[in-house]
């Protein structure tokens, strides 16, 4: 715990801009839902209740993560929070699932701390919620299968677009400054794992997007084949 209040001051500025984008992301979320027309009414209370279990199921397998090293440097790495997450959004809605998956990050810190400057913990949220966020929209303007495969097929479709390029533009330029290292050197453990890395741009292309495509599709497939099984004896949904 001192270890990470020290890394909070040293990085303040960083974790107050992250504060602020995900209380943004929030409020877009919230705003979205008013155009909704599937949205759920549930007490102030269940909807606490069903978002905490969720964000701790979450909370647990973040910390299970593990890298590919065949796609990506180890820093890099793939887990299945996003899970509960979609499944608290399909059954609560887009700023549920936003909620979540900030409550996710905020246990994670508060039991794992980070080992990334808190560059990794936002990259996950933003990148999660690029995710969750239009899947969740989508199957709440009409609760079919169908439009659950539209949606994740679009959620995945912009986190590996969105997620690639906010790497790019953002994460890594801010990975690097945190953390002292050139970019040309991060550049360089890419390199060693494809010979077509030779710049950022190629980087997130060859190794980032691919990473991305991968935890989109594999969230995707297991939301589509648990949902219904959970939901039912979890939030007792029938549709």
């Amino acid at each position: 715990m001192k270890e990470l209040i020290l890394q909070l001051k040293e990085n303040l500025t960083f974790v107050l801009i992250s504060g602020l984008i995900l209380a943004a992301i929030f409020l877009i979320a919230k705003f979205t839902e008013r155009f909704l027309p599937g949205m759920r009414k549930v007490s102030p209370a269940r909807r606490v209740c069903i978002i905490a279990v969720c964000s701790a199921i979450a909370a647990v397998l973040h910390m299970l993560d593990f890298p590919l090293l065949f796609i990506a440097p180890e820093f890099y790495k793939l887990d299945f929070s996003e899970l509960p997450v979609m499944l608290c959004g399909f059954y609560l809605g887009p700023s549920a699932a936003v909620a979540c998956e900030g409550v996710k990050i905020l246990l994670k810190l508060l039991l794992k701390g980070t080992s990334t400057a808190f560059v990794g913990d936002f990259a996950n949220f933003v990148v999660g919620c690029a995710l969750v966020f239009p899947a969740a929209a989508i199957y709440h303007i009409k609760k079919t299968r169908k439009s659950a495969v539209w949606g994740l097929a679009l959620g995945t479709i912009i986190l590996t677009a969105f997620g690639s390029a906010f790497n790019g533009i953002y994460l890594l330029p801010k990975f690097s400054q945190l953390f002292g290292l050139p970019l040309d050197a991060i550049i360089g453990m890419g390199a060693k794992i494809h010979s077509g890395i030779h710049s950022v741009t190629t980087f997130v292309i060859l190794a980032v997007a691919p990473l991305n495509l991968i935890k989109g599709v594999m969230i995707s497939v297991l939301t589509l084949l648990l949902y219904k099984k959970i939901a039912r004896p979890l939030f007792g949904v029938k549709e």
